[in-house]
Parts: C-alpha cells; structure tokens; sequence
C-alpha cells in the first residue's frame, strides 16, 4: 500500500468514527428499537394504570423531569438517595416533602427491565418517557421523545437548591433562570403551562395570596381557606380549574390574575411572555405544539451519552 492509499484510508477511517461518535452520543426516538423493541410500550402500560388511579400522579412524573433536568442535565439524578458521602436532592428546597412519584418509577424500572431481560433503559429516559405518557394520558399532546441517556453516578442538592426556579420568582429571574438552562422565554411560557395539570402546596403559595396585588380577591380569599395563616403547609390547591385535563385553563386563569403561584401571574409582567399566554389561552393548536418542541428541547439539556454515566439497575442508587 503507498502513502497516498495509507493516508486516505486513515482519512476515512477518521471520518468515520467521529461520524460513529456523533451518531451514537445524540439522543434518537428509536434508540431502543433493537435493544428493548417493548421498552416504550412497557412504560406506557405502567404510566396509564398508575395516573388512572391517581390523576394527580400524571403530573407528579412530570414534575420529576423537569426538575431532573433543570439540575446538571437530565440524567436520573433527583432519583438518587442519600448516601453517606452524597446528600440527595430529594432534599433540597424546592424537592423536599413536595416531589413525589418515585414508588411509580420503581415499578417502570421493574416493569421494563423484566421486559427487556435485563436494565438496558435507563432511569433517566424512564423520566422522559413517563412525563410524556402522563401527558398524553390527561388528553394532552403526544411526540416522540428522544432516548439514549444514561444515568449520573451523583447527585447535587446544594445545584438543585439554586437550578430550580422558585414559586416567588419574578418574571425577571424566571427569564434569567430559564437563559441558563439554555432556554428562552417562549420556553419559559410554553414549559410554565404544564401547571395546567396537579396542584401545590400551601406553602408555596401563602404569601401570595396575603399578600400580592395582582390577584383576584375573591380567589384569593377561596385559597385562604384552604392555605391559612399559620399551619396547612402541605394542604392542596389545584393549580387550575381543571387539574386532570392537560389544556388551557391555566393561561385563562393567568388572564383572569388566578394564577395560584406568584411565578405564574409574574408571566403576565412581561411583553412578550404576556403576549404569549394570551395567544396559548386562545390557541391551543399553538400551544400545544410550543409546549412539544420545548418539552424536546428541556429533555435534550446534558444529556449523559455513549459510555458517560451508567444504567443503574435500581433506579435509587448508584450502581
């Protein structure tokens, strides 16, 4: 073989692994086509059964994505216990007595592994897929979610503390929060309008119903009873008239000044993400298809690929 052939063939083999490289790390919807042809058909089954039991739990598996995803990536990590080196981020601020679901989880991760005959899905797509499935199980959207991560060996509370917005944000630190997440403000709108399904605590909402302006008074005074004072942190409010219907109240009740979170209402503050509830509370067709491709994009933030991470056989722990 010359030098020239020797060199080509050196070029094309080059070529081809970054195109190998490229090919294998990105995020595809049919990554499990051949590993685990029942995979998604698998969580599917579980999701359905576990949000007609309970519809509020549709929107606690989509709140598991968003706040995987809003810390070091989507990548299985709020999933995570505490470990004696490892605090988790079950327990940071914004997670704390409030997220929930990972029972649900436990039984996909069973569920699909059985499936698959061994742990080829990881914990991390679990999430992605089941918040899609609870959406489309409360008469929401559909799309092909994009697969192939793979699970963080740690955790963060300390990044979950400051990563996840806040229920007092304004619109300022939403914008601002949403920009370093790689996400802007049509996202921050589009995403926002997942509180159109499941509820929130009192305690997330008490100040502002004492003590903002841009509220309507006697909604206000409806929340109070259930949101007192003093006591009733863990106590519920829907967080729009229709928490089990994945549609458009919850714009309409931003319009109205119901929206039951300060951060909420504050989309109304803003030109253009004022601009956008009103055109999502009358556009559902918009909405809908906003709320898609930013759910794909979140879902595509840092993902773990090709031979990052692992496949945690119990979603809980590292293995």
């Amino acid at each position: 073989m010359n030098m020239h052939s020797y060199f080509s063939m050196f070029i094309q083999t080059l070529v081809f692994t970054v195109l190998a490289t490229t090919t294998f790390s990105a995020l595809t919807p049919n990554y499990y086509d051949y590993t685990c042809p029942n995979a998604l058909t698998t969580i599917e089954s579980v999701v359905k059964a576990a949000v007609q039991k309970e519809h509020r739990m549709g929107a606690s598996l989509l709140r598991l994505h968003f706040h995987d995803c809003f810390v070091n990536g989507c990548d299985g990590s709020i999933l995570l216990d505490s470990t004696p080196s490892m605090d988790s981020e079950k327990n940071a601020n914004p997670n704390i007595q409030s997220v929930r679901g990972f029972e649900v989880v436990d039984e996909i991760k069973q569920a699909v592994d059985e499936a698959c005959g061994k742990p080829v899905v990881s914990c991390a797509d679990i999430l992605a897929v089941a918040a899609r499935d609870s959406i489309v199980a409360l008469g929401g959207p559909s799309w092909n979610v994009r697969l192939g991560r793979r699970d963080s060996k740690t955790a963060s509370r300390g990044d979950a503390d400051t990563d996840i917005p806040a229920p007092f944000f304004s619109i300022s630190q939403l914008i601002k929060n949403f920009n370093n997440h790689g996400l802007n403000e049509k996202d921050l709108v589009a995403l926002s309008g997942a509180h159109t399904i499941g509820f929130s605590r009192c305690v997330q909402f008490r100040d502002r119903i004492f003590n903002d302006t841009n509220i309507n008074p006697y909604f206000a005074n409806k929340l109070k009873h259930i949101c007192p004072r003093q006591g009733g942190d863990s106590n519920l409010a829907p967080l729009d008239v229709t928490p089990a219907q994945f549609d458009t109240s919850y714009f309409s009740d931003l319009i109205k000044r119901k929206g039951v979170l300060h951060s909420d209402q504050e989309l109304l503050n803003g030109g253009y993400t004022s601009a956008l509830v009103r055109k999502y509370r009358r556009d559902t067709k918009t909405f809908y298809k906003d709320f898609v491709k930013s759910m794909i994009k979140m879902g595509n933030m840092k993902p773990l690929t090709g031979s990052q991470g692992e496949i945690r056989y119990n979603c809980r722990k590292a293995n």
